[in-house]
Protein backbone atom coordinates (compact mmCIF):
# COMPACT_ATOMS: atom_id res chain seq x y z
CA UNK A 1 0.00 0.00 0.00
CA UNK A 2 1.21 3.12 -0.89
CA UNK A 3 2.37 5.88 1.76
CA UNK A 4 0.02 8.16 0.13
CA UNK A 5 -3.01 5.82 0.06
CA UNK A 6 -2.33 4.89 3.96
CA UNK A 7 -2.54 8.42 5.04
CA UNK A 8 -6.03 8.31 3.08
CA UNK A 9 -7.39 5.23 5.61
CA UNK A 10 -5.86 6.85 8.72
CA UNK A 11 -8.59 6.96 11.28
CA UNK A 12 -8.62 10.37 11.72
CA UNK A 13 -8.71 11.32 8.00
CA UNK A 14 -11.64 9.13 7.42
CA UNK A 15 -13.67 10.70 10.72
CA UNK A 16 -13.31 14.01 8.81
CA UNK A 17 -14.75 12.49 5.74
CA UNK A 18 -17.89 11.44 7.46
CA UNK A 19 -18.31 14.11 9.52
CA UNK A 20 -18.39 16.04 6.23
CA UNK A 21 -20.32 13.89 4.46
CA UNK A 22 -23.02 13.52 7.45
CA UNK A 23 -23.03 17.95 7.28
CA UNK A 24 -23.85 18.07 3.48
CA UNK A 25 -26.47 15.62 4.00
CA UNK A 26 -27.87 16.84 7.16
CA UNK A 27 -27.52 20.76 6.11
CA UNK A 28 -31.32 20.45 4.32
CA UNK A 29 -33.09 19.14 7.09
CA UNK A 30 -30.74 20.87 9.94
CA UNK A 31 -32.63 23.87 7.90
CA UNK A 32 -36.46 22.80 7.66
CA UNK A 33 -35.94 21.97 11.54
CA UNK A 34 -34.80 24.94 12.67
CA UNK A 35 -37.26 27.28 10.66
CA UNK A 36 -35.16 28.69 8.52
CA UNK A 37 -36.59 30.24 5.64
CA UNK A 38 -33.95 30.82 3.01
CA UNK A 39 -36.25 30.81 -0.05
CA UNK A 40 -38.57 34.36 0.49
CA UNK A 41 -41.93 34.65 -1.09
CA UNK A 42 -43.33 37.53 -2.00
CA UNK A 43 -45.52 40.28 -0.49
CA UNK A 44 -47.42 42.92 -2.31
CA UNK A 45 -47.64 46.28 -1.92
CA UNK A 46 -50.95 46.88 -0.18
CA UNK A 47 -51.54 49.57 -3.20
CA UNK A 48 -49.63 50.16 -5.80
CA UNK A 49 -47.53 53.82 -5.82
CA UNK A 50 -49.06 54.99 -8.76
CA UNK A 51 -52.37 55.19 -6.99
CA UNK A 52 -50.77 57.37 -4.25
CA UNK A 53 -54.09 59.51 -2.86
CA UNK A 54 -52.32 63.00 -3.96
CA UNK A 55 -54.77 65.41 -2.34
CA UNK A 56 -52.81 63.94 0.93
CA UNK A 57 -50.20 65.37 0.17
CA UNK A 58 -51.05 68.47 -0.23
CA UNK A 59 -49.85 71.26 -0.49
CA UNK A 60 -48.04 69.63 -3.25
CA UNK A 61 -49.44 68.99 -6.27
CA UNK A 62 -47.66 66.40 -8.89
CA UNK A 63 -46.46 68.25 -11.71
CA UNK A 64 -45.49 65.54 -13.91
CA UNK A 65 -45.25 61.83 -13.91
CA UNK A 66 -42.52 59.86 -16.10
CA UNK A 67 -41.26 56.09 -16.96
CA UNK A 68 -38.30 54.72 -17.49
CA UNK A 69 -38.27 54.90 -21.43
CA UNK A 70 -34.47 53.29 -21.96
CA UNK A 71 -35.06 49.02 -21.68
CA UNK A 72 -31.79 48.35 -20.66
CA UNK A 73 -32.10 51.33 -17.64
CA UNK A 74 -35.59 50.19 -16.98
CA UNK A 75 -34.01 46.61 -17.02
CA UNK A 76 -31.38 47.01 -14.90
CA UNK A 77 -33.44 48.58 -12.29
CA UNK A 78 -34.85 45.31 -11.51
CA UNK A 79 -38.39 46.11 -10.60
CA UNK A 80 -41.72 47.64 -12.48
CA UNK A 81 -43.13 48.87 -8.93
CA UNK A 82 -41.71 52.25 -9.04
CA UNK A 83 -42.75 56.11 -9.38
CA UNK A 84 -40.89 58.91 -10.64
CA UNK A 85 -43.13 62.50 -9.83
CA UNK A 86 -42.65 65.54 -9.48
CA UNK A 87 -43.98 67.96 -7.29
CA UNK A 88 -44.56 71.32 -7.13
CA UNK A 89 -44.49 73.05 -3.30
CA UNK A 90 -47.58 75.46 -4.18
CA UNK A 91 -47.04 77.36 -0.31
CA UNK A 92 -43.16 77.79 -1.29
CA UNK A 93 -42.03 81.37 -2.71
CA UNK A 94 -41.91 81.31 -6.28
CA UNK A 95 -38.30 81.90 -6.68
CA UNK A 96 -37.23 79.29 -3.61
CA UNK A 97 -34.71 76.41 -4.65
CA UNK A 98 -37.35 73.96 -2.98
CA UNK A 99 -40.46 74.50 -5.06
CA UNK A 100 -39.80 71.88 -7.00
CA UNK A 101 -39.09 68.33 -5.93
CA UNK A 102 -38.14 65.32 -7.49
CA UNK A 103 -39.50 61.62 -6.46
CA UNK A 104 -38.36 58.68 -6.79
CA UNK A 105 -40.12 55.64 -4.99
CA UNK A 106 -39.01 51.93 -5.55
CA UNK A 107 -39.86 48.73 -4.43
CA UNK A 108 -38.44 45.12 -4.47
CA UNK A 109 -40.05 41.80 -2.81
CA UNK A 110 -39.17 38.13 -2.73
CA UNK A 111 -35.53 37.01 -2.60
CA UNK A 112 -34.02 40.11 -3.94
CA UNK A 113 -29.99 39.22 -3.63
CA UNK A 114 -28.91 42.69 -3.71
CA UNK A 115 -29.74 46.10 -3.03
CA UNK A 116 -29.24 47.77 -6.10
CA UNK A 117 -29.13 51.68 -7.69
CA UNK A 118 -28.34 54.35 -4.58
CA UNK A 119 -27.29 57.36 -5.43
CA UNK A 120 -23.52 57.07 -4.82
CA UNK A 121 -23.37 54.94 -8.02
CA UNK A 122 -26.13 56.04 -10.25
CA UNK A 123 -25.32 60.04 -10.28
CA UNK A 124 -21.83 59.89 -10.27
CA UNK A 125 -22.53 56.80 -13.12
CA UNK A 126 -24.13 59.94 -15.14
CA UNK A 127 -20.92 62.42 -14.87
CA UNK A 128 -21.75 64.24 -11.92
CA UNK A 129 -19.19 64.21 -8.89
CA UNK A 130 -20.05 63.30 -5.20
CA UNK A 131 -18.76 65.94 -2.32
CA UNK A 132 -20.21 64.22 0.78
CA UNK A 133 -21.99 61.81 2.42
CA UNK A 134 -23.57 62.30 5.69
CA UNK A 135 -26.09 60.31 7.63
CA UNK A 136 -29.05 62.76 8.65
CA UNK A 137 -32.20 62.23 10.92
CA UNK A 138 -35.09 64.13 9.83
CA UNK A 139 -37.69 65.72 11.97
CA UNK A 140 -41.21 65.20 10.72
CA UNK A 141 -44.65 65.50 11.96
CA UNK A 142 -47.04 62.41 12.04
CA UNK A 143 -50.03 63.40 13.41
CA UNK A 144 -51.69 60.21 14.27
CA UNK A 145 -50.18 58.16 12.00
CA UNK A 146 -48.23 55.24 14.48
CA UNK A 147 -44.81 54.06 12.34
CA UNK A 148 -42.97 51.41 14.23
CA UNK A 149 -39.10 51.57 14.32
CA UNK A 150 -38.73 55.28 14.62
CA UNK A 151 -37.65 57.37 17.51
CA UNK A 152 -40.37 59.53 18.58
CA UNK A 153 -40.12 62.70 20.30
CA UNK A 154 -43.45 64.33 21.17
CA UNK A 155 -45.54 64.78 18.16
CA UNK A 156 -42.76 64.33 16.01
CA UNK A 157 -40.46 61.31 14.77
CA UNK A 158 -36.64 60.80 13.89
CA UNK A 159 -36.56 59.40 10.31
CA UNK A 160 -32.88 58.58 9.13
CA UNK A 161 -31.57 59.27 5.78
CA UNK A 162 -28.75 59.96 3.53
CA UNK A 163 -27.49 63.35 1.97
CA UNK A 164 -25.47 63.65 -0.50
CA UNK A 165 -24.14 66.76 -1.56
CA UNK A 166 -23.00 66.64 -5.75
CA UNK A 167 -21.02 68.72 -8.30
CA UNK A 168 -22.75 68.97 -11.62
CA UNK A 169 -20.48 68.80 -14.14
CA UNK A 170 -20.77 70.81 -17.52
CA UNK A 171 -21.88 68.26 -19.91
CA UNK A 172 -21.63 71.06 -22.59
CA UNK A 173 -20.10 74.77 -23.41
CA UNK A 174 -23.27 76.15 -22.66
CA UNK A 175 -23.65 74.75 -19.06
CA UNK A 176 -22.26 75.88 -15.85
CA UNK A 177 -21.09 73.81 -12.82
CA UNK A 178 -23.45 73.30 -9.81
CA UNK A 179 -24.05 71.70 -6.36
CA UNK A 180 -27.11 70.06 -5.39
CA UNK A 181 -27.86 67.36 -2.54
CA UNK A 182 -29.67 63.95 -3.41
CA UNK A 183 -31.40 62.23 0.06
CA UNK A 184 -32.80 59.05 0.20
CA UNK A 185 -33.73 56.30 2.98
CA UNK A 186 -34.93 52.28 2.76
CA UNK A 187 -37.73 50.78 4.27
CA UNK A 188 -36.90 47.27 4.82
CA UNK A 189 -38.93 44.45 6.57
CA UNK A 190 -40.74 46.85 8.39
CA UNK A 191 -37.90 48.66 9.90
CA UNK A 192 -35.98 52.12 8.44
CA UNK A 193 -32.51 52.21 6.90
CA UNK A 194 -30.64 55.06 6.29
CA UNK A 195 -27.61 53.40 3.81
CA UNK A 196 -27.69 50.06 1.56
CA UNK A 197 -25.50 48.39 4.31
CA UNK A 198 -28.01 48.81 6.60
CA UNK A 199 -30.81 47.66 4.31
CA UNK A 200 -28.94 44.13 3.87
CA UNK A 201 -28.22 43.93 7.60
CA UNK A 202 -31.94 44.13 7.99
CA UNK A 203 -32.84 41.48 5.62
CA UNK A 204 -30.42 39.50 6.57
CA UNK A 205 -31.30 39.60 10.13
CA UNK A 206 -34.53 37.63 8.35
CA UNK A 207 -33.82 34.38 8.91
CA UNK A 208 -36.83 32.78 10.39
CA UNK A 209 -39.84 35.23 8.41
CA UNK A 210 -41.70 33.99 5.18
CA UNK A 211 -41.59 37.23 3.61
CA UNK A 212 -38.88 39.97 2.53
CA UNK A 213 -38.77 43.12 1.16
CA UNK A 214 -37.57 46.56 0.39
CA UNK A 215 -38.49 50.16 -0.62
CA UNK A 216 -35.94 53.02 -1.29
CA UNK A 217 -37.22 56.82 -1.37
CA UNK A 218 -35.10 59.28 -3.21
CA UNK A 219 -35.27 62.70 -3.64
CA UNK A 220 -34.13 65.95 -4.49
CA UNK A 221 -35.26 69.77 -4.59
CA UNK A 222 -34.97 72.61 -6.98
CA UNK A 223 -36.04 75.98 -7.77
CA UNK A 224 -36.61 77.46 -11.09
CA UNK A 225 -35.30 81.16 -11.62
CA UNK A 226 -34.72 82.97 -15.02
CA UNK A 227 -31.28 81.67 -15.43
CA UNK A 228 -32.23 77.57 -15.15
CA UNK A 229 -31.98 75.66 -11.99
CA UNK A 230 -31.60 76.71 -8.24
CA UNK A 231 -30.38 74.68 -5.52
CA UNK A 232 -30.87 75.60 -2.26
CA UNK A 233 -27.64 75.25 0.88
CA UNK A 234 -28.16 72.36 3.31
CA UNK A 235 -30.68 74.18 5.56
CA UNK A 236 -33.08 74.70 3.42
CA UNK A 237 -32.89 71.31 1.70
CA UNK A 238 -33.55 70.00 5.20
CA UNK A 239 -36.11 71.78 6.25
CA UNK A 240 -38.09 71.37 3.09
CA UNK A 241 -37.28 67.43 3.60
CA UNK A 242 -38.94 67.62 6.92
CA UNK A 243 -41.90 69.06 5.24
CA UNK A 244 -42.06 66.64 2.02
CA UNK A 245 -41.76 63.55 4.42
CA UNK A 246 -44.32 65.12 7.12
CA UNK A 247 -46.78 64.59 4.25
CA UNK A 248 -45.61 61.30 2.37
CA UNK A 249 -44.50 58.91 4.81
CA UNK A 250 -47.97 59.02 6.84
CA UNK A 251 -49.26 58.00 3.04
CA UNK A 252 -46.73 55.19 2.30
CA UNK A 253 -47.21 54.14 5.76
CA UNK A 254 -50.87 53.43 6.34
CA UNK A 255 -51.46 52.70 2.41
CA UNK A 256 -48.70 51.62 0.24
CA UNK A 257 -45.84 49.49 2.19
CA UNK A 258 -47.01 46.11 3.82
CA UNK A 259 -48.15 45.64 6.83
CA UNK A 260 -45.04 43.75 7.76
CA UNK A 261 -46.57 42.77 11.58
CA UNK A 262 -49.84 41.69 10.23
CA UNK A 263 -48.35 39.73 7.71
CA UNK A 264 -46.00 38.21 10.01
CA UNK A 265 -48.51 37.54 12.56
CA UNK A 266 -50.47 35.45 10.22
CA UNK A 267 -47.71 32.66 9.46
Amino acid sequence: MSNTLKQLMQPAFLLCVATLALAAGSKELAIKWLGVQLKKEAIDLRKPFDDIDEMRLEPYRVVRKSKIENADVADSLGTDNYIQWDLEDLEADASSPARYCSLFITYYTGDPDRVPHVPEECVTGGGDTMLSREGERLRIELGETVVEDLEVDGRFARLPVRYLTFLRNPRSVWETEYRYAVLYFFKANGRFASSRAGTRRIMGENLFGKYSYFSKVEWKFYGIAPGGMIHGDKEQVLRASEKLMSRLLPVLETEHWPDWKAANEQE
